[in-house]
């Protein structure tokens, strides 16, 4: 991740972390069960953001870490979880020693790396002998309804809607561990529901990080498209998808 992008996350830290904080949620359950995360594991979530994962695993007796590149994620994360070793770092770069980790986490953040081989390396180096790598992201954009939205926003626009990126199909997730060298024990597809209690929410939670006007601006385009998924009690509920797989360093 750029200085540009890291200091983009910065500026909406808080605000991502209000609506998409814990979105991740069902991910970091079958990645949590995957790897055998238990009391005692040392664990290294990279791009931990506001530090919502650390805290899932510090609740069930592990000892986690985390690292992101962007200055205001940490800062958020140091704060809603102080007395854990979070360190402000890139993936290809992490600021560990060699066998460090029991389990190495990225949470829809190995996209953003400069270099996603150097990034596992990386990852492979502060994991112990036999230790695991887990990754989980987006999948296809066919398998996410909130992608119906945010296609409709970039089409008022007049913008094109981003294509799916490599990791984010199937079997894409295990080319880019086994171009690394390391070898693929699980891997799977969990549903990520998400669901706000009104427009404003949804208008808020879509546009996050976008000035006054110009969430005023598309607030009725955003409204339109998530008709289809508006809930009897006036809210919205979309269903979506992660891919995750977990792969285990050489012993």
């Amino acid at each position: 991740m750029n200085e540009a992008i890291a200091e983009r996350w910065s500026r909406v830290a808080e605000e991502w972390d209000e609506h998409w904080g814990r979105f991740a949620m069902p991910a970091w359950r079958a990645i949590a069960e995957a790897t055998g995360i238990t009391s005692g594991s040392r664990v290294l979530d990279v791009g931990c953001g506001a530090g919502g994962f650390l805290e899932f695993v510090a609740r069930h007796g592990a000892v986690p870490s985390g690292v992101d590149p962007a200055p205001g994620m940490v800062r958020l994360a140091r704060r809603s979880m102080p007395g854990l070793d979070i360190r402000e770092g890139a993936a290809e770069d992490l600021p560990w020693d060699d066998d460090s980790f029991d389990v190495v986490t990225a949470f829809n953040a190995l996209q953003f790396s400069g270099d996603r081989q150097s990034a596992l390396a990386e990852a492979a180096r502060v994991t112990v002998p036999g230790g695991l790598i887990a990754v989980a992201n987006w999948a296809e954009t066919t398998l996410n309804e909130l992608e119906r939205i945010e296609d409709a926003v970039s089409h008022a626009a007049g913008e094109q809607p981003v294509p799916d990126g490599p990791l984010r199909v199937a079997g894409g997730l295990e080319r880019v561990f086994a171009e690394a060298g390391l070898q693929v024990v699980d891997s799977g597809l969990v549903a990520v529901p998400w669901s706000v209690p009104d427009d404003d929410r949804l208008v808020r939670g879509i546009l996050f990080g976008e000035n006054d006007e110009t969430i005023r601006s598309r607030a009725a385009t955003v409204i339109e498209a998530a008709q289809p998924y508006r809930t009897l009690g006036g809210g919205y509920s979309t269903m979506n998808a992660f891919r995750w797989a977990v792969a285990r360093t050489p012993v």
